[in-house]
């Protein structure tokens, strides 16, 4: 029986419980589903062997590796289900039966791609998460949240299609379809890495974040906040790690959407931009590609899921209790959601990477791999980002919705559920961080489980040293001084209600324009075009029908019938060729 178990991938346990909330009409049993299945999923991943293919399927030729457990795979596996539970109890106070089915299964099948050894099973679990994502969307109800969400499913289901298309390129060319690094260089890996930089969020594939995950429902925003991005780090991390044009992708991440947040309204919107430029952190490690890098990139995604979690859990508290996320709405919260107020601020913290608190001490990793690959301009570009994250996630979001000019709003603390899902994740941002800093700890437990955790550099690699915190306060001071200066002068970008246009305005713009071009002048030629093509048509049968057809002319007349001769000049005709070739 514990061979059987440890045959299981976990996320096929979340996707079991999503399918029997599906037909559980009763919220007291699919709350115990929610709970209980990242429980049962985290055992069985801390119980399972490593680097061996736990379970292994031959189909249509293919070698599907469906569980597979290494160190990478672990860490993101591990994050996934540590949030899968923690969404579970903030979801408690809600009684949806639609939306606990598709969260679940989402759940599970970011869960179980993580753990795919093969392109194929990868690709069918990909596209599961792109279907059942889209809902936690949809369930909004709003106009708005149904057209975000129609172009969040075509742009997914395009990355399963390129990502299919790619393998099966890559399989043809090498007859190895199993997930392994690879180089940019064929057709097929391109498609891969355009399918991977779909659902990361690559420069001008990155809209649909901003774009979908505001106009979810609040704990839709929660759930895609934690899976879909960091299934694509963990994809990149697996297949395309050291390949340098991922530095430059990274760096520009971080750098851009510090622009649209420090303007934007909607602070659920605030935090996707922000979620955007975290990303570059990682993305940016993957390209590094030295063992520190890539510790960099795993432990910057563990820490990230934990803290952007909590930063969407706590706005979705606002937003719950306030009915808004605007910033020209809200301010003055901190009196009556004081719990509320107190997990924001050391998500905000952790974002930010203030000592002793976990983005310090993940960042740290990235930072230090890009410096040392001598990578200066990147090195300054994500040093200008870690002063932009402080200012819109750091200080705009916790300013401008607990605090800043007083709205008169005085909602009532969050539900219960939701203060105790915000407390989980608040502290794992400090147990990452404080360990760490204090020498009784001993090495910090999160550098114990990341992918190459018995690399020399790592183990001697300390966060806490003189240069690292000086050099990150000196940022934070600053980032602090210049908000407050430029309020004072009044020079700070005010809130202002409005949409912040984005790059997709070129394409979807363009793809609107042309759409209705082509229908205006579909009008207009249409009926001309099926009337020529009608005539010849009709003239073509009629030509055939008087040459081929029992009464026709190859049919009728002479000594010989027609049809028959020239039946027998094709067939010789067929046999001198086939002999000719053979």
């Amino acid at each position: 029986m514990n061979g059987l178990l440890a045959t299981i991938n976990p996320g096929l346990v979340l996707i079991l419980a999503g399918m029997l909330a599906a037909v559980t009409p009763v919220q007291r049993i699919r709350q115990g589903l929610a709970l209980l299945a990242p429980v049962i999923a985290t055992a069985l991943l801390l119980a399972a062997p490593r680097e061996t293919d736990l379970a292994s399927l031959s189909m249509m030729g293919f070698d599907m590796v469906l569980y597979r457990v290494d160190s990478l795979s672990f860490i993101f596996g591990l994050a996934f289900l540590i949030a899968a539970f923690i969404n579970a109890v903030y979801a408690l106070h809600q009684d949806s039966q639609f939306e606990d089915t598709m969260g679940l299964t989402y759940m599970g099948a970011a869960v179980a791609a993580a753990f795919c050894g093969d392109f194929i099973s990868l690709f069918v679990f990909w596209e599961l998460t792109a279907i059942t994502s889209v809902f936690l969307i949809f369930r909004s109800g709003t106009q708005a949240a149904y057209k975000a969400g129609m172009r969040y499913l075509g742009l997914h289901v395009l990355s399963g299609v390129l990502l299919l298309f790619g393998a099966m390129q890559i399989y043809f060319d090498t007859g190895d379809m199993s997930i392994r690094a690879l180089e940019l260089g064929n057709p097929g890996v391109l498609l891969v890495f355009l399918a991977f930089g779909i659902k990361a969020g690559f420069p001008f594939l990155h809209t649909w974040i901003a774009d979908a995950y505001p106009k979810a429902t609040v704990v839709g925003t929660v759930i895609l906040s934690a899976f879909t991005t960091k299934l694509a780090i963990y994809a990149l991390a697996r297949t395309f790690a050291g390949e340098q044009s991922l530095i430059w992708i990274g760096a520009i991440m971080t750098i851009y959407p510090v622009f649209f947040a420090v303007v934007e309204n909607d602070l659920r919107k605030v935090l996707s931009f922000s979620l955007n430029n975290q990303l570059g952190f990682m993305v940016c490690a993957i390209g590094v590609g030295t063992p520190l890098a890539l510790n960099g990139a795993a432990a910057h995604a563990f820490c990230h899921i934990m803290y952007k979690s909590l930063l969407f859990m706590s706005m979705g508290a606002v937003l719950y209790r306030t009915g808004t996320a605007k910033a020209t709405e809200l301010g003055g919260l901190f009196r009556t959601m004081p719990w509320t107020t107190v997990f924001c601020l050391i998500g905000a913290a952790s974002i930010s990477a203030f000592p002793l608190f976990s983005g310090f001490v993940s960042k740290s990793l990235t930072m230090s791999a890009v410096a040392g690959g001598a990578f200066l301009i990147p090195w300054l570009m994500l040093l200008f980002a870690s002063a932009g994250v402080l200012e819109h996630s750091g200080i705009k979001i916790p300013y401008f919705a607990f605090f800043g000019h007083d709205s008169g709003k005085r909602p009532k603390e969050a539900p219960f559920n939701m203060l105790v899902a915000m407390g989980l994740a608040a502290f794992i941002c400090i147990a990452v961080g404080l360990p760490a800093f204090f020498p009784g700890f001993g090495f910090n437990w999160l550098y114990s489980i990341l992918p190459f955790a018995n690399d020399p550099y790592t183990v001697r690699y300390e966060p806490y040293t003189g240069d690292h915190i000086l050099t990150q306060m000196q940022l934070l001071v600053l980032a602090v001084f210049a908000f407050a200066l430029l309020q004072r002068l009044g020079a700070y970008p005010p809130e202002k209600r409005g949409i912040i246009i984005d790059t997709d305005i070129i394409y979807r713009k363009a793809g609107y324009g042309l759409a209705t071009w082509a229908g205006l002048v579909w009008t207009k030629v249409g009926p001309a075009m099926s009337g020529v093509f009608g005539g010849i048509s009709a003239r073509t049968f009629s030509r055939l029908e008087a040459a081929f057809s029992p009464r026709g002319t190859l049919a009728s007349g002479g000594l010989f019938n027609g049809m028959a001769i020239w039946t027998a000049v094709l067939l010789g005709l067929a046999l001198l060729i086939a002999f000719f070739i053979r």
